[in-house]
């Protein structure tokens, strides 16, 4: 059930910030980016910082990598708004739509260096199952996947598990394909902080 604060329990300040977004860009503000001003002490200010750092920080893996994780944690988890959010945002970062496709298709046979395929499995197994194994640990690893690209591919699925969780709780509305396109650019351009 989708909680009425979602669409009106802001401060008019905040009010004012999501009209003038609307107006700029010609789309609402996504239900996403609204939850995070709802409570920023409590929710929204720590899962800016966590989320920018997980999916904008340093690392080796690329934006496009970190964004195609989330869809993919987000397919296992079956959260409608987060798959379209972050296939967009991921084809947008790779500029190669149809391999995000592929690999949400069909993870085994998509064109992805062997490490990222590694790494995706393992986020997938850890999200459907709520558990790995030393052995799947290994197996990163001999994909030539670093241990801190493993530690960093761990906060993206943990920010997305948390992400998917808010938006299938909170009923997140489904976007149209260009609502999905022109958040992709703004997180691009802008990230996770605000």
């Amino acid at each position: 059930m989708r909680p009425g604060i979602l669409n009106h329990g802001y401060k008019p300040a905040t009010k004012l910030l999501f009209t003038m977004i609307r107006l700029f860009s010609g789309h609402p503000l996504p239900d996403a980016a609204k939850l995070v001003f709802y409570r920023p002490d409590f929710y929204g200010n720590a899962a800016k910082r966590f989320t920018q750092e997980a999916m904008r920080g340093q690392s080796a893996w690329s934006v496009g990598d970190r964004e195609l994780m989330a869809a993919y944690v987000s397919q296992a988890n079956e959260s409608a708004f987060c798959i379209g959010a972050h296939t967009a945002t991921a084809a947008q970062a790779y500029r190669d739509k149809p391999r995000v496709q592929a690999v949400l298709t069909d993870l085994e046979s998509a064109p992805i260096e062997e490490g990222l395929r590694a790494t995706l499995r393992m986020l997938g197994k850890l999200t459907r199952d709520a558990t790995v194994s030393a052995g799947d640990m290994r197996e990163v690893l001999a994909a030539g996947v670093s241990r801190q690209q493993i530690q960093d591919a761990l906060a993206v699925c943990t920010a997305f598990n948390i992400t998917n969780r808010l938006a299938d709780a909170f009923d997140f509305e489904l976007l149209d394909t260009g609502g999905y396109d022109a958040g992709a650019k703004f997180l691009l351009k802008r990230g996770y902080g605000g």
